[in-house]
């Protein structure tokens, strides 16, 4: 899997937030995007997945199906071809109880919709078994209720993404508002599904003992620009890193 961009930019009222040349994610397996705040981590996440429109740049995902070219797609068009991005701010279904919106995600976008969590013509048994295992791993208080703390609501979104199956995962502070136990059994269920070679995954983060543990490759974004990549021992020694970010 390979997510890349070139002479991707953006501006606001001719303020620019994003200027890349050119970058590439999903060659490394599980890697990292850090950088101090207002660096436009979130900005470039959200035009990678089409949800913020650039104002020049092309976007391309290649995956066992082919090279899909992203401009020209809406964000849930860029999700049926396996991009996929955890909510920094927690959305989705009250109304459906936990099981329901694990069971909802799983199914594929030719069955989408309330009615076919119900319909037994989908594969049902294979998205029941999903979800079993992944309520059977984390614990909710009441998964055939509604998520009711914010710890839940979190923790269901990232599921959510996960039980969909996407090649390509991009969690922007994904465990931020998670105890830690709970934060270390998703990274490692992560970690499990990237070293299968079933996904890649990109974090954003400002936990950065998160991203040294489990990152294999960290970019490191400043003021719009991508400035270093590298492994992780790279980036820590970085001299422009350690200024910029880690005040060093």
């Amino acid at each position: 899997m390979r997510l890349t961009a070139t002479s991707l930019s953006k501006a606001y009222h001719g303020h620019v937030v994003v200027d890349i040349p050119n970058v590439s994610f999903g060659t490394h397996g599980l890697e990292g995007l850090i950088g101090p705040n207002g660096a436009g981590k979130s900005t470039l996440m959200g035009l990678l997945t089409r949800r913020i429109a650039p104002t020049s740049g092309e976007i391309a995902l290649e995956n066992e199906a082919g090279t899909h070219e992203l401009n020209a797609l809406q964000s849930h068009d860029v999700a049926r071809i396996g991009l996929i991005k955890t909510n920094q701010r927690i959305q989705g279904f009250d109304g459906l109880s936990i099981r329901d919106n694990l069971a909802l995600s799983a199914t594929s976008s030719d069955r989408e919709g309330l009615s076919s969590i119900f319909d037994r013509t989908r594969d049902a048994e294979d998205i029941e078994a999903r979800v079993a295992a992944l309520l059977e791993q984390f614990s909710f208080a009441d998964p055939d209720g509604s998520a009711k703390s914010g710890g839940e609501k979190k923790l269901l979104d990232i599921l959510r993404c996960l039980v969909a199956q996407p090649t390509m995962l991009l969690m922007d502070e994904p465990t931020a508002g998670l105890p830690d136990d709970i934060t270390q059994s998703v990274m490692e269920l992560v970690r499990k599904k990237v070293d299968a070679g079933e996904m890649s995954v990109v974090i954003v983060e400002h936990d950065l003992p998160m991203i040294w543990k489990y990152c294999d490759y960290v970019h490191f974004l400043s003021e719009g620009q991508m400035l270093f990549e590298g492994t992780p021992d790279d980036v820590r020694e970085n001299r422009v890193v350690a200024e910029k970010y880690m005040g060093v």
